[in-house]
């Protein structure tokens, strides 16, 4: 039996969402603010969505699209335009209707009925309408396209049941809103955006996704297609981390998004959007989190590198800062790079006791601690340790490594790289021997998502992609279980049976799973 004493109150495998919970308090990332399903971000937490937002913008801006912004609030009437798209976000939508306050008779303020809106605006939960009209006014000609852009912005959807950075009322992402000539352009440009999404999880944020695209009745409101990349979370559970959806001309149409082609007639343009948010954040916890707390990648972690003086209030004390402050000077002088980028590095100089802050730093998952004392400097050495290899099994102590102090830098942009390829091989090995293929019939999936295990993980199935009421048919057959379709894979083997819940000749493969 370990002998390890976990820096956490609550372990994965006792209580995942109470797990969650604590980590996100442990490692300092966030906390209610007071207004119902909305959250403070707090800098570490904030610091991990700026990491993720700037890798992000450079792959959009690489692609060519333009950053903008459009109005937090839209005019009803633009969503009416558009009867399957208000239809999808009706119940989420927060609305202005008055735009001045007074005293009431017992003195609190309320709406003045005199300052009623003569139309009511919605608080934005995407932006589609709204970047329509400005789209309708830039394009004129097909020389005009193709349209690439692209906001940073928040949202708002009233959501029922909120748990923080993965369903919250307000929250934080950015959405790519494209305009093409044709069907093949657009359709180029979703595939190529979901593709820039599997590529930043997988390569940024070290979580492994499934590219595919999704069932009829996961569509975004109003698209033809919609595209995902789903991610397994450690409790067996899929997280829907990016999508991007082919709108064909229903967009254009309602919006009057025309163009004149190159024949000189009139044509809607084909339009396109995507989006990827601070849901993330929840994504990188619940992939990388253990006992101890979050273990950030290098590539989204603020610091790298925390540099912890042991200070004991004493005279050398100040030796030892000048001890650390020469490492941080020697990583900027031989200009120290891992993962693409010069490596950032925080000496914590608090006058607080040593090991409060490492294990400090240990919830918040930094990739590298180093500690040092009067005993290393002597030695010209440091204590290193890594927060993707924390403990010593035998011992049940902290894995410290000591190294000399330029052994360290020169192994640092090396060792951050494997913490960063390690933990991504970490999740991608626990999400596939978590996939159960061969189930072929519906009484069988029943038996294995309400078998003994804890965390069932995903099924792939196959399916003839029933649509109307054979569709309606099978998701009730799935709520019923708590399941819900994710995704039909983009290298998914080709079929050999027949569909678990019509009988039929199965069309392709799609997943199965329980999902956030």
């Amino acid at each position: 039996m370990s002998n390890i004493r976990h820096a956490l109150s609550v372990k994965r495998a006792d209580d995942f969402a109470q797990w969650y919970q604590e980590v996100i308090s442990a490692a300092d990332l966030a906390e209610e603010s007071g207004v119902r399903g909305c959250m403070v971000m707090k800098p570490w937490g904030y610091g991990i969505w700026e990491r993720i937002q700037r890798l992000m913008d450079a792959r959009i801006k690489d692609a060519g699209v333009d950053n903008c912004y459009f109005p937090i609030f839209i005019p009803l009437s633009n969503f009416e335009r558009e009867a399957e798209h208000v239809e999808g976000f009706a119940k989420e939508m927060a609305v202005v209707t008055h735009h001045r306050l007074i005293a009431g008779p017992d003195g609190k303020l309320i709406p003045d009925p005199e300052a009623k809106l003569e139309e009511p605006l919605v608080v934005r939960p995407t932006s589609e309408t709204i970047i329509g009209d400005a789209m309708a006014r830039w394009v004129q000609s097909w020389r005009d396209l193709p349209l690439l852009t692209n906001q940073w912005a928040n949202v708002v959807r009233w959501e029922m049941r909120t748990r923080m950075f993965l369903r919250t009322t307000e929250f934080l992402w950015q959405e790519g809103h494209t305009a093409h000539e044709t069907r093949e352009d657009a359709l180029e440009e979703t595939h190529r955006a979901i593709t820039m999404y599997s590529d930043c999880a997988e390569d940024d944020l070290a979580i492994p996704v499934i590219v595919g695209e999704k069932p009829e009745n996961e569509r975004f409101p109003g698209a033809v297609e919609t595209w995902s990349i789903e991610a397994m979370m450690q409790d067996g559970k899929a997280l829907q981390a990016g999508t991007s959806h082919y709108l064909g001309t229903n967009f254009a149409e309602a919006s009057g998004i025309r163009y004149q082609d190159r024949e000189g007639t009139q044509q809607l343009a084909h339009t396109t959007s995507w989006g990827f948010s601070t849901r993330m954040v929840g994504g990188v916890i619940m992939t990388h989190g253990d006992d101890d707390g979050l273990r950030v990648p290098p590539k989204i972690a603020p610091w790298q590198i925390v540099i912890l003086p042991m200070l004991r209030d004493k005279p050398e004390d100040e030796k030892v800062l000048e001890y650390c402050g020469e490492i941080v000077a020697k990583f900027r002088e031989l200009g120290l790079s891992a993962c693409g980028e010069p490596i950032r590095v925080l000496l914590d100089k608090r006058p607080a006791k040593g090991s409060a802050k490492r294990w400090e730093w240990v919830r918040k998952g930094a990739p590298i601690i180093l500690e040092v004392g009067p005993r290393d400097m002597a030695d010209g050495k440091v204590a290193m340790l890594r927060r993707d290899q924390l403990w010593n099994e035998e011992s049940g102590k902290p894995a410290f490594q000591f190294l000399t102090r330029e052994g360290f830098s020169s192994q640092a942009p090396s060792l951050l790289e494997a913490i960063q390829d390690r933990l991504f091989e970490e999740a991608r090995e626990r999400r596939d021997a978590n996939i159960t293929r061969g189930i072929t019939d519906f009484d069988a999936l029943s038996d294995f998502f309400s078998g003994d295990a804890r965390y069932p993980g995903w099924v792939e199935v196959q399916w003839s992609k029933p649509t109307g009421a054979a569709l309606e048919k099978v998701v009730e057959q799935l709520k019923a279980l708590k399941l819900t379709m994710r995704n039909v894979p983009v290298d998914a083997a080709a079929v050999d049976g027949a569909c678990i819940f019509t009988g039929e000749p199965a069309v392709e493969r799609i997943f199965v799973a329980r999902a956030y």
